[in-house]
């Protein structure tokens, strides 16, 4: 079974909690605090293994979260850090953030990985929050959100070779006879509908590995027929072979049929246009079969001049090998990687946040009688603080205060007992006196 495109899930791990504890031991009468605090949650990373061909197991399995830190513990130690959380893909995964449809990463060599969703950081313990007016502090932070996402896998074929043409030219007949794959073969259209892999061994210790693209027809660049289904996987060929049925059976000009595939794949990538491509003239056993094949190649130099064409028949297998051979020397002169205008390389960076001067903005708006508070900043914090103590409500007042709310509020008419929300959290609207 060959799945190259899947949806999944990913949801890294929270952090733990901080703690509220202090020292209780013999001859230390009136301990400081002693709460430590969170692990850090566990990152959702992908990495390419080599020993992978396709996305089947992501059918199977479409929710990956990572574990959330351990809680602060006392005498001031630190929770554990989770593991993090490593899923295997293949190579020529290429990860497609769902909502913005941005690119995230494309991966392409073995032990290659990426961060897809960052843990979130654990919780300040009360340790942190000592100060000469408050040694004794109640207050703790609630481990941070891992990030989550829904993502899109797209797997590109990567091989040497991709064999590509219109349907039942005989690219899987060439395939079956070149290597060991057993591609499907049928007297119909489309019968490969999925990519088949061969390693071709051509002798000499020389070998590479052919890819039996599925078949398209006019119009794929739009999606048309296999359309992106079938073009992606040309982006990861080093060598194009164009294999055309030079007998016409299907009753089209082999000629027309090589402008028209070409068409479709400059259309969809400019740049593919220039990668190093052979001509295979198939079915040469076949009647009328040389007739057109002279007509063909004086079509071609003035189409391209540089595009050699090599005539088979890869039913009695005549000229396959003299092929194979010419196919293995241009690979010799071909970047192991193609470069596609759109490869993102990702890079492992530290970041550094600013605090930005819009940071302290928020909106107030009334839903009936109550007051409603928007603000990124207030409702992080609200997110992470463990408001069971006085200590922890006093200093998100404090926040509050310092932001100008509380100033906002008397403006739009709040009096005491007023209710006001912050997200799903509601409280009493006091006046200080």
């Amino acid at each position: 079974m060959f799945v190259d495109k899947a949806k999944i899930y990913v949801k890294a791990g929270d952090g733990g909690d901080g703690l509220v504890a202090y020292r209780r031991e013999k001859y230390v009468p009136e301990g400081g605090p002693a709460g430590g605090d969170g692990g850090n949650g566990g990152d959702v990373i992908f990495r390419v293994d080599e020993g992978l061909r396709t996305l089947v197991d992501f059918r199977y399995q479409k929710h990956f979260k990572a574990d959330r830190g351990e809680k602060g513990r006392n005498k001031s130690q630190h929770g554990a850090n989770a593991e993090k959380m490593i899923v295997r893909v293949p190579p020529g995964t290429v990860v497609i953030d769902d909502d913005t449809h941005e690119i995230v990463a494309d991966l392409t060599r073995h032990g290659q990985q990426v961060v897809i969703a960052k843990g979130g950081r654990g919780g300040r313990g009360n340790t942190r929050f000592a100060t000469p007016a408050n040694p004794a502090p109640e207050i703790a932070e609630n481990g941070e959100e891992g990030q989550e996402r829904w993502v899109v896998l797209e797997l590109k074929v990567m091989a040497d070779v991709g064999l590509v043409g219109f349907p039942s030219v005989g690219k899987s007949t060439l395939l079956s006879v070149v290597s060991a794959a057993k591609p499907k073969i049928a007297s119909y259209h489309f019968t490969t509908l999925t990519p088949n892999l061969g390693v071709v061994d051509v002798g000499e210790g020389r070998s590479f590995v052919m890819a039996d693209l599925p078949g398209l027809i006019e119009g794929a660049h739009t999606g048309i027929g296999l359309g992106h289904e079938f073009l992606r996987h040309v982006e990861r060929t080093r060598v194009i072979v164009h294999v055309i049925d030079m007998a016409a059976t299907e009753g089209r000009d082999p000629y027309d049929d090589f402008v028209k595939i070409n068409e479709e794949i400059k259309l969809y990538n400019g740049k593919l246009e220039q990668r190093p491509q052979l001509v295979v003239a198939n079915k040469m056993d076949m009647p009328e079969a040389e007739e057109h094949l002279l007509e063909f190649k004086e079509k071609l130099k003035q189409y391209r001049a540089d595009i050699a064409v090599y005539p088979i028949s890869a039913i009695t297998k005549d000229g396959v090998q003299e092929l194979l051979y010419r196919v293995a020397d241009l690979l010799e002169t071909v970047p192991e990687m193609p470069l596609i205008e759109d490869v993102v390389e990702v890079e492992e960076r530290k970041v550094f946040r600013l605090q930005r001067e819009d940071e302290d903005e928020f909106t107030i708006s009334r839903d009936n009688e109550t007051f409603v508070i928007e603000s990124p900043k207030i409702e992080k914090m609200l997110k992470r603080s463990q408001m069971n103590t006085q200590d922890a409500i006093m200093r998100f007042a404090r926040t509050m205060r310092k932001m100008g709310v509380d100033k906002e509020l008397r403006k739009r008419g709040a009096k005491d007992g007023d209710i006001v929300r912050i997200s799903d959290f509601e409280f009493e609207f006091v006046e200080q006196e």
